[in-house]
């Protein structure tokens, strides 16, 4: 599936960093980078010693060239837009589209980089990022990129927008096996932020998801259902699917999800486990209470006693 842009042509989920922690990702990068620089420059000037001044001179040109503007494109290039700095903040630097950089936005970021951050202290990369709308400097511009957050917290997770009363358990029947997740992640995405979109581009955004959606189920839209309805309808479907077979796989073992312990009345089963009496120190059956053989259920049905039978213990009790 191809990558969904909005119409400022950024990906949708994508987070812009901000100045503060740009910031600090470039700290942490001209710290590293001056540290090697100094450590280089000393060494080649004890290697040069006995060279002219001429000589020298260049060396020195080569040395500020090759470390502090040819290093961070570098990096930059191999790690596919993580800096050591970026690294430690959660940041990447990324296409407009989305995708990895290479080594020609590298390249316009460094030589940017150097007249806006090693030739002004940074003041005018500062400027340019607080008047973006996105936190770009001019590098970013030229080279056609933005820096992104690739950590984001997970208590600032927006929940999905459920579908119109009316949709709820229409699409029981609908095989969703052969939906890809980058599919799902990608509904989600536009549901949680279809009210931040210009009109026209959201609903345009919906009814491409929704056909694709529709080409994965081989079950095409419903008429007279809006896009964005159906791709709501759809995902409660299956988060109701994925609920239900959580809560059958606890009812499938109770056992194991509640615990039989020691002292314990019998409790009621499923399938063929046994319920169990008060259990003695040495993990025999105590003599008072006998293991009683559970009668066979239905599979998803348990078993059920009087109220005068046996008084449910302190384990794990099924619900009814």
């Amino acid at each position: 599936m191809s990558e969904l842009v909005t119409g400022d042509a950024v990906v949708l989920g994508l987070r812009p960093a901000r100045l503060p922690s740009r910031a600090l990702a470039l700290a942490i990068d001209l710290v590293v980078v001056w540290i090697v620089f100094i450590l280089v420059s000393i060494g080649l000037a004890v290697a040069t010693v006995t060279l002219d001044e001429a000589a020298s001179a260049a060396i020195a040109v080569a040395t500020f060239l090759l470390v502090l503007v040819g290093g961070p494109i570098a990096v930059e290039t191999l790690s596919h837009g993580r800096s050591l700095g970026k690294l430690a903040c959660g940041l990447r630097v990324v296409r407009d589209d989305g995708g990895p950089i290479r080594f020609r936005h590298a390249l316009v970021r460094g030589a940017m980089g150097v007249v806006e951050i090693l030739m002004t202290l940074g003041v005018f990369a500062c400027i340019a990022s607080l008047v973006s709308a996105r936190g770009r400097r001019l590098g970013d511009v030229f080279a056609g990129t933005l820096v992104v957050r690739e950590r984001v917290s997970a208590g600032r997770g927006i929940a999905v927008p459920p579908p119109p009363p009316w949709l709820v358990g229409r699409f029981a029947g609908l095989d969703l096996s052969a939906v890809p997740d980058e599919l799902w992640l990608a509904i989600r995405q536009y549901l949680t932020r279809m009210q931040q979109l210009d009109a026209e581009v959201g609903l345009s955004m919906a009814e491409r998801l929704a056909g694709e959606l529709a080409v994965r189920t081989g079950v095409p839209v419903p008429p007279g259902v809006p896009a964005a309805a159906y791709l709501a309808g759809v995902v409660n479907e299956r988060q109701a699917r994925d609920a239900r077979r959580v809560f059958a796989a606890a009812q499938a073992d109770p056992l194991r999800q509640g615990g039989v312990g020691v002292g314990s009345a019998p409790v009621g089963v499923v399938g063929d486990a046994r319920a169990v009496g008060s259990v003695a120190p040495d993990d025999t059956v105590s003599p008072v209470a006998p293991a009683v053989p559970a009668t066979p259920v239905e599979p998803g049905v348990f078993e059920t006693e009087e109220p005068g039978d046996r008084k449910p213990g302190t384990g794990f009790a099924p619900p009814a």
